[in-house]
């Protein structure tokens, strides 16, 4: 029997681990890592791990997400029985009522795809030439080997020179001394988390323009030193220099970065890597360039990035495409050098008002110190809003281990140390101002640590240094604090709203964010982390997040600029901005606040003509975030819904009502004079519904949508009149019309789409859980659920039948105990057949594409549809009871938009919103060929997860193609 005690705290260390969530197919790998066993849930007596975690509540807290996908977190059970007490002892005269508990059991919100722990982490190319755009996503993954690294003759490994090169040449500016060889690697793996290349090791010696080895009196040949390359090799950076090393002196890589032409280049290209400090696109350095500073960017720039190696780190996340560098700005303190170990930036400077506090609590303290409060290590903590009266100092508290836990522990000891027994200490017979103090609490038997701020005759004011508030006592309630509870910091601590800077003392804003935060316990996004961090709140505890800080910004509207609205009226010339895919239109209305918009928007176009400055590129981009962005070529009103990594994000333009996906070094900030009055415009794109339809939005075929838009889009004497209004759905129901005889029903486009057979064509199309067989004749008849395990680009990418995905994990099983048990043999290997073949830790199906001299093997995973560089020690006989169940990738195009060379930035696009996702596949068309494995579908993919309406990725990549257009 196992130790269930043993496999509880095995779990527990686990979970605390990846307090983000670890999915339940991870969770025993993980577990596995950590002991070397399985999770023994049969040995303790259930059928599968599923029951055995539901069997241990104060261990482990399961639920799917928004995907599918069933989650593990650490369970918060034992903290929430704590949470009522903690909130409870939060008193202020100014507050009455009862404080709201929405998020005792706190949804973890998820990091976005391609956000790394460290930014300078290389994302892995994936796949051969033709699909190289792939990005991995996994930030836990190393660099796996794969035919777009260059393969050096004779040598084992394949790795990428430049991307080492470029690293060890960092790690060298921060040992500037220089290091043993020795310890390179462990110093590699920690700063990039990814072993170095053996080989490289051996390349050390002949990267002099990098590096210097050098030899010691020993023997012993790992006791080397490595030093930053000598004064004479690095040149390229020197003004006067001639040269670059490797490099011919007649090359034209040896331009110096500075020039008469350009005196200030360096600087001006490093303010813009400040700007983007979790990397900039090289390709993106030229537009940003001429949009910042009004002049070229130097030709000779991208062609040599090498030129900005002394400022700037060099990333390259596709080995065989140099020109795809990810640029970051390059530490002058060396890294790290101003973060404590829980990434705690150290602040250069200190408020007068906060060294006076010090200076006094030294005097009055003598020889106690109470540590500095850290903020979390993780990017989402719990946190309980005490109040706020500037969003720029909104108090709040950390909820979790090591803070509330830790708080109520020693509040439990205080409660005891100063009870009412005997021995009990004596009231301070003369508080001091400034003076730390022990406090029992006016209306319980509550010990509480405070802080004397002001002595009066009788009385004196405190406040709780843990809870945030000030309250007037006796004197008699008032207790030396002993020593042993100054170890833990003060938990009461301060917050910044990103985005509500300009607008921190506002009434409206202020009001609102005492309605939906103060008293609740809530999720920080941490955006920075600095003496008082920058975040944004979240009330999770609905189905859809609540983001507080664009809530708190709607207060800054004024409800007269809006769009009127009002049934039974007609309104003429409106312009049909934009038609979703599920049949929602968007209209704009002639009104106040249309037309001072368009004015302030004209204003800022000559404005930012006028400006030749970095000020207004945004750098620290998050949800919920108003600014500026590109529509047809004019600067449009936009608001950040989701983030993508660090570099491309989408965007809603608030006044059209189109989503786009854009990278972030095309966003601006609003500039300060114009701030006030374009937070003031209410959104003017009106969404509609149109009314008397047989089929409700969300059921729109394609035929349907693209007749519509064809008849209203670029229209500018539209005319419509209103039904309805759902406020529900804050929807509005119209009749519309493409002209001004509104008085007339059956002109309108309600009418005539609803005599048309543009809803007739496919009676099923609101797409839900449909089930069909793997068998491609049977996927002609309708819809059937995926999982794309790889995307490309639109062009290509991979789907699996989620019907059999169950099958096929099976299956893999088996291989497992199969091939782990057969003995190697000799295996004449040739191209073109299929194999098992081990990569990682599983045994996978594959074709065999490519036999390499140094015994690589290139194979194609035809259950997954990933390319991989194996052993040819690690292939085996597919034996015939593996080849039963049909491959299960099955290679497919995007149907509804035209074949093209995909941008990186529209295949980013695309894998954020496809890869590894549960998706619906309407089957367009069938591309046959001889083998299964290279017959190719078109297809229509939809997201069905929201509630409300579908999402048809080909509407989305229009969309981007069109405003990359304009």
């Amino acid at each position: 029997m196992a130790d269930v005690e043993l496999v509880k705290k095995m779990l527990r260390a686990v979970l605390q681990a990846n307090k983000g969530g670890v999915s339940l197919s991870r969770l025993q790998s993980e577990y596995k890592e950590l002991t070397g066993d399985q999770i023994p849930h049969k040995q303790m007596g259930h059928n599968n791990l599923d029951a055995l975690l539901e069997t241990m509540p104060s261990v482990v807290r399961m639920e799917r997400n928004r995907s599918g996908e069933m989650m593990c977190f650490p369970s918060l059970a034992n903290e929430t029985t704590h949470i009522a007490k903690v909130v409870a002892r939060q008193r202020s005269s100014k507050k009455t009522g009862r404080p709201h508990l929405v998020n005792t059991q706190m949804r973890v919100k998820p990091a976005a795809p391609l956000v790394l722990n460290d930014k300078r982490m290389t994302l892995p190319s994936r796949f051969q030439k033709e699909v190289q755009a792939h990005l991995s996503r996994n930030p836990q993954q190393t660099t796996p080997m794969n035919l777009n690294e260059s393969l050096s003759p004779g040598k084992g490994k394949p790795y990428n020179p430049q991307q080492v090169q470029s690293r060890i040449k960092e790690v060298l500016g921060k040992y500037s001394n220089g290091f043993w060889v020795s310890k390179l690697p462990q110093i590699y793996r920690e700063l990039y988390k990814q072993d170095l290349p053996t080989e490289a090791i051996k390349d050390l010696e002949t990267w002099t323009h990098i590096c210097t080895v050098e030899k010691t009196c020993s023997s012993n040949p790992s006791e080397l030193l490595l030093y930053p390359a000598k004064d004479k090799a690095v040149t390229n950076l020197n003004p006067s220099s001639t040269t670059a090393p490797t490099q011919s002196s007649n090359s034209p890589t040896n331009k110096p970065l500075q020039s008469p032409a350009h005196p200030d280049l360096k600087v001006k290209l490093e303010e813009l890597l400040i700007k983007y400090s979790n990397g900039l696109w090289a390709h993106a350095l030229p537009k940003l360039f001429q949009d910042t500073y009004k002049t070229k960017l130097p030709g000779h720039v991208l062609e040599n990035l090498h030129l900005l190696s002394d400022f700037c780190t060099i990333d390259y996340p596709m080995p065989d495409n140099p020109k795809r560098a990810i640029l970051y700005r390059r530490s002058s303190s060396g890294g790290g050098a101003g973060e404590d170990e829980n990434c705690n930036r150290r602040d250069s400077t200190t408020s007068e008002e906060e060294l006076k506090l010090r200076q006094e609590l030294g005097r009055r303290l003598s020889n106690h110190a109470v540590p500095s409060l850290q903020i979390p290590k993780e990017e989402y903590p719990s946190v309980l809003v005490v109040e706020a009266t500037n969003t720029n100092g909104v108090i709040l508290r950390y909820i979790g281990e090591g803070y509330s836990q830790a708080q109520e522990s020693m509040e439990d000891e205080m409660r005891e140390f100063y009870g009412l027994n005997q021995s009990s200490p004596t009231p301070l017979s003369a508080p001091l101002s400034g003076q730390l103090v022990a406090v029992r609490a006016e209306e319980e038997e509550e010990i509480l640590r405070a802080q004397v701020c002001e002595v009066l005759a009788d009385k004196v004011k405190v406040y709780y240094v843990d809870h945030g508030f000030s309250e007037v006592i006796s004197k008699a309630k008032v207790f030396d604090l002993q020593e042993k509870f100054f170890k833990l910091p003060f938990q009461a601590t301060k917050c910044k709203l990103a985005g509500l800077e300009p607008f921190c003392q506002d009434p409206g804003v202020l009001k609102k964010f005492e309605t939906m935060a103060s008293g609740r316990i809530l999720l920080a996004e941490i955006l920075e982390r600095g003496q008082i961090p920058l975040v944004v709140l979240y009330d999770t505890s609905q189905d859809d997040d609540v983001n507080i800080n664009a809530a708190c910004m709607k207060a800054l509207q004024d409800k007269t600029l809006a769009s009127p609205l009002q049934v039974n009226s007609a309104y003429m010339n409106v312009t049909v901005s934009s038609v979703c895919s599920d049949g929602t239109v968007y209209c704009q209305l002639p009104s106040r606040g249309l037309a001072k918009l368009n004015e302030i928007l004209e204003k800022i176009e000559t404005y930012f003509h006028s400006q030749v400055t970095s000020e207004f590129l945004v750098s620290r981009p998050f949800c919920g975030k108003r600014c500026l962005a590109r529509y047809k070529s004019k600067w449009s009103r936009v608001e950040i819904t989701n983030l993508h990594g660090s570099r491309v994000l989408d965007i809603l333009f608030i006044d059209v009502g189109v989503q786009a996906s854009v990278e972030v070094f095309e966003l601006r900030e609003i500039p300060p004079p114009f701030l006030r009055d374009l937070m003031a415009i209410p959104p003017q794109a009106v969404k509609c519904c149109l009314a008397d339809l047989a089929v409700s939005v969300g059921s729109w075929t394609p035929e349907a949508v693209q007749w519509l838009r064809e008849k209203v889009l670029n229209i500018t004497d539209c005319s419509m009149k209103v039904a309805k209004v759902d406020d529900a759905k804050r929807c509005i129901y119209v009749h519309l019309f493409t002209d001004k005889n509104f008085h007339d029903p059956a002109r309108s486009l309600n009418h005539q789409m609803a005599q048309s057979d543009l809803f007739k064509t496919q009676p099923d199309v609101f797409l839900t859980s449909h089930r069909c067989d793997v068998n491609l004749t049977l996927l002609c008849r309708g819809n059937m659920d995926v999982y794309v395990s790889v995307a490309c680009h639109p062009g290509h990418f991979v789907l699996q039948p989620w019907r059999d995905m169950y099958k096929l994990v099976v299956l893999m099983g088996e291989m497992i105990l199969y091939y782990n048990k057969t003995e190697e043999k000799p295996l004449n290997i040739e191209k073109n057949q299929i194999y098992a073949a081990k990569v990682e830790n599983s045994w996978h199906r594959v074709l065999v594409k490519g036999v390499l001299t140094n015994g690589l093997v290139s194979v194609y995973e035809l259950d997954y549809g990933k390319h991989e560089l194996v052993s040819c020690t690690q292939l085996r006989p597919l034996i015939k009871e593996f080849r039963q169940l049909p491959f299960q990738g099955i290679t497919a195009q995007l149907a509804g938009v035209k074949p093209r060379q995909w941008s990186e930035e529209a295949s980013i696009v695309f894998r954020n919103h496809v890869e590894k996702k549960p998706l619906v596949a309407q089957l367009e068309a069938i591309q046959e060929a001889t083998n299964p494995w290279d017959r190719k579908l078109t297809v229509f993919l939809v997201d069905t997860s929201q509630e409300e309406r579908d999402i048809w990725v080909h509407d989305i990549m229009a969309e981007f193609q069109l405003l990359k257009v304009s």
